[in-house]
């Protein structure tokens, strides 16, 4: 089993369907060493207020369109998206850039 611990950031209104947590530590464990894919499901296990929100942050396996990560302030497109092996100390910063009105 592998494990690493990371820091999330929620931003543009996450956090409010994280209970107002804008920054958690979080502690990633899976046979495999843990990718962003891992950390999702994590997340939206354990940090997760009400569990109907969940289409708020997840679309077909992935994180939903319109949420701009980060993986060390880099766009997660260049590091492998949902693909990329997690390092213990990695930032992962979540923006939702929708915006409701």
């Amino acid at each position: 089993m592998h494990s690493v611990t990371v820091k999330c950031e929620f931003l543009g209104g996450l956090d409010v369907i994280f209970g107002g947590v804008r920054k958690s530590e979080c502690t990633v464990a899976a046979q495999e060493p843990p990718t962003v894919k891992d950390l999702m499901y994590h997340i939206t296990e354990t940090l997760l207020v009400d569990k109907k929100d969940f289409d708020v942050f997840v679309e077909d396996g992935t994180i939903r369109p319109g949420i701009l990560v980060l993986i060390n302030d880099t766009d997660w497109e260049l590091e492998g998206e949902d693909e990329y092996v997690l390092q213990d100390g990695d930032v992962i910063a979540f923006t939702s850039t929708l915006h409701g009105g």
